[in-house]
């Protein structure tokens, strides 16, 4: 574990210093982050990068957030997605954040996804990346916590020591697949206990249901749901949909007759040139078409 931590701190200054990352990194540099509980690899949010071909890569990049109900990260969820966008020519991120069953609480999620999107922004010119196109994904979960990069963001502060610090923490677009988007009615209960702990006061409760926190300076949004999940109701994609159509956000909602929560990509574990395509479920290609209108994809 030793090691391991040593491995990352040294990564993660490899991050201060603009060079392009090939390995995991640490988010803030050793005994920085904020509100940490130890030293644990529990306690350090990473990112993950994978980087497309050069013949493909278009230099928009995608922060991708793993679902698990704010309990734990789905691979499926965080890796394959990764994959899946490096074949479209995207350079992925997958962020591990903290997590409630680690003792964790919002706003330490929060804080997780903001800096990661500053991170690769702040980069951006030397790892050949367009800073003006960088997005961020999520499923369940994470999909919550990609809708709360989409409503929860700030332009950076201009006077930060920290130079990540002055940058804008707002994504360009987001990716939300069967998102837990309210805190209320239609809650997830294990990501909203996950997230806010047993008993939350009303303010907080209002504060992250992303559907009521969504303005016109929300960034385009991709969401997809099946009608017949019973883990996640579909009721949550629609309420962010109601309200990126009320503030007059662009977006596209893709409702489906039929399929189980946690669904993915639609593969048991996703090998480029090697999974079929045809057994990749149809969101994939609605996504793909998207991506392109929104300037991600050529």
């Amino acid at each position: 574990m030793i090691l391991r931590m040593t491995f990352l701190a040294l990564t993660s200054f490899l991050v201060y210093l603009q060079a392009r990352p090939e390995q995991e990194t640490t988010l803030w540099p050793a005994g920085e982050v904020p509100g940490a509980q130890g030293t644990e690899a529990t306690d350090v949010p990473t990112l993950t990068p994978y980087w497309p071909a050069e013949e493909v890569a278009t230099g928009a990049a995608i922060i991708v957030c793993p679902g698990g109900g704010y309990g734990h990260l789905a691979t499926h969820e965080g890796r394959d997605y990764a994959l899946w966008l490096n074949e479209h020519g995207v350079t992925a991120f997958v962020l591990k954040y903290r997590l409630g069953t680690n003792g964790y609480r919002h706003p330490s999620m929060l804080h997780d996804v903001q800096r990661a999107v500053r991170i690769v922004r702040a980069n951006a010119k030397e790892w050949e990346l367009d800073p003006g196109r960088v997005g961020v994904m999520g499923s369940s979960a994470g999909g919550h916590l990609a809708a709360s990069a989409l409503t929860h963001f700030d332009a950076g502060t201009p006077t930060a020591e920290d130079p990540i610090d002055r940058v804008s923490s707002r994504p360009d677009l987001g990716i939300l697949c069967y998102p837990v988007i309210t805190m209320g009615d239609l809650a997830h209960k294990g990501s909203k206990r996950n997230l806010l702990g047993e008993q939350p006061p009303a303010e907080l409760i209002e504060l992250m249901s992303n559907e009521k926190q969504v303005t016109a300076e929300t960034p385009p949004t991709f969401l997809w749901h099946t009608y017949d999940d019973s883990t996640v109701q579909v009721g949550n994609s629609i309420l962010f949909a109601e309200a990126l159509s009320e503030h007059g956000v662009p977006h596209d909602l893709h409702l489906y007759q039929t399929g189980r929560h946690g669904l993915g990509l639609g593969v048991r574990s996703y090998t480029p040139g090697q999974s079929d395509p045809r057994e990749l479920l149809p969101w994939t290609y609605d996504l793909a078409y998207w991506l392109k209108l929104q300037g991600f994809v050529e």
